[in-house]
């Protein structure tokens, strides 16, 4: 392998679930930065389907269901029965989707939603987020209303991820009903994944991350590995600070665009 000071631009270590990363790492690679997936999140279905094929069956009776990603959307869709009389792209069931960035509103257009179905922050936010998605949502909330939220749990079945719009909609008298969708797990490395992460943290390669959940999964099957000459570009301030815990040296921001991740890869901020 190359190593780093022969490359136009750092190698990127893309660190999202198999899928996405596959995905992303075709694209990076698409305008010339070299990408490698090492996945740090496993995606795998719940424990018990049942709770997601009966929201389903009462989806209509949410003003809302809000995805907390991309792999939300794909597994509540794929754990849907084939009942042609729930149809979420028909006009028929009026709940909105709501969506908290860019590639969860993709997955929902795949998923065979309109875009007039879908709310979500506006393209020029500065961060994808819930408290961007409440900005754009919460004005038109009424009391007595029901929001379902669809995330993932963690391997213990505990749901996992942030409270703070279930917060905001308990204070405007919404009712929330959480669904976990899917597991997130942490991946156990083998030598080939140990090997790449080891030379990640020490030649002179970006970890992209999209997740704290991810990094503190790379520390724990890592440790006691040192960071100190790791670059770290992050998507979100609170990804930031997981990542300056973990000891990595140097850590960037960048809206979790393509294009502002691309500019950031090749401009080394």
């Amino acid at each position: 392998m190359l190593m780093a000071h022969h490359r136009p631009f750092p190698r990127v270590v893309v660190t999202r679930p198999e899928a996405e990363a596959r995905q992303w790492v075709d694209a990076l690679q698409a305008r010339g930065v070299e990408a490698v997936a090492l996945p740090l999140i496993e995606i795998h279905p719940p424990a018990d389907p049942q709770p997601v094929q009966v929201a389903w069956q009462r989806l209509g009776d949410y003003a809302a269901a809000m995805f907390v990603s991309s792999n939300a959307v794909a597994q509540f869709f794929k754990l849907k029965q084939d009942d042609p009389s729930v149809d979420w792209s028909s006009y028929a069931i009026k709940t909105r989707a709501w969506s908290t960035g860019p590639g969860t509103s993709r997955a929902l257009l795949q998923a065979g939603l309109s875009p007039a179905q879908i709310d979500a922050p506006a393209d020029d936010a500065p961060h994808f987020d819930s408290e961007a998605l409440w900005q754009r949502v919460g004005a038109g909330m009424r009391p007595g209303q029901r929001v379902l939220i669809v995330r993932g749990s963690d391997a213990a079945g505990q749901s996992a991820g942030r409270d703070w719009l279930a917060e905001q909609l308990k204070a405007a008298g919404v009712r929330v009903d959480r669904l976990v969708a899917y597991r997130r797990l942490a991946p156990v490395f083998g030598p080939v994944q140990r090997a790449l992460a080891r030379e990640g943290a020490t030649d002179g390669s970006v970890w992209l991350f999209s997740s704290s959940e991810a990094i503190s999964n790379l520390v724990a099957q890592m440790s006691p590995q040192e960071w100190g000459r790791a670059r770290a570009l992050v998507t979100h301030h609170r990804i930031a600070a997981a990542a300056q815990r973990a000891g990595f040296g140097v850590v960037c921001e960048s809206r979790p665009t393509l294009e502002a991740l691309v500019a950031s890869i090749k401009s080394g901020q």
